[in-house]
């Protein structure tokens, strides 16, 4: 007799809330303890260069981050997380672990998800910089994937749109504008 396996659970944070890229049968608000979503990567290969870095976001040590817990049938998740791995892991920035998530749905209930948390020992690991400098590495991002303004944009408007404000991405987006404001 063969075993049915588990479905897969992934948790999103920045880029996977709004463009996941794999399909999943569910799709839920999610709480991640332990952690919290910070721009603390320079993004060599997405939105950046190794001679010009972007910064993207990462899950970093402390705290909480609220997301989007995505269910992959158990059929699709050996090319799910083969297709992740390409996507996140270009640079290995990333350690892949499975944590406990909150489904934050009624009722709540608690599943475990393959997370991607930022390695501090990589690197690309930039740590907590001042909203100005992040400002500075956002509006110069360019990589394969596109413009690093446009990705703090979408990211910030997922989450305002699921009711989240997250007050220093607000504060980079509102120094970007002020950077890009005409001089008087």
């Amino acid at each position: 007799m063969e075993m049915a396996l588990a479905d897969l659970w992934i948790f999103g944070y920045g880029s996977l809330m709004w463009r996941p890229g794999f399909d999943h049968v569910e799709r839920q608000h999610a709480l991640l303890r332990g952690v919290h979503r910070s721009l603390c990567i320079y993004s060599h290969v997405h939105r950046g260069t190794e001679q010009e870095p972007g910064l993207v976001l990462g899950l970093d040590s402390g705290g909480s981050c609220r997301g989007i817990a995505f269910r992959v049938e158990s059929a699709s998740a050996e090319a799910t997380i083969e297709y992740l791995r390409g996507r996140e892991q270009v640079t290995m920035i990333y350690r892949e672990v499975l944590r406990p998530v909150e489904l934050l749905g009624n009722p709540r209930r608690k599943i475990q998800a393959v997370c991607f948390l930022v390695d501090r020992k990589h690197r690309q690991y930039a740590g907590r910089l001042p909203v100005k400098k992040q400002a500075e590495l956002v509006a110069r991002g360019q990589g394969i994937s596109g413009n690093n303004v446009e990705y703090v944009a979408n990211t910030l408007s997922h989450l305002d749109e699921m009711g989240l404000r997250e007050h220093e991405l607000h504060q980079v987006l509102k120094k970007l504008g002020e950077n890009s404001a005409p001089k008087i």
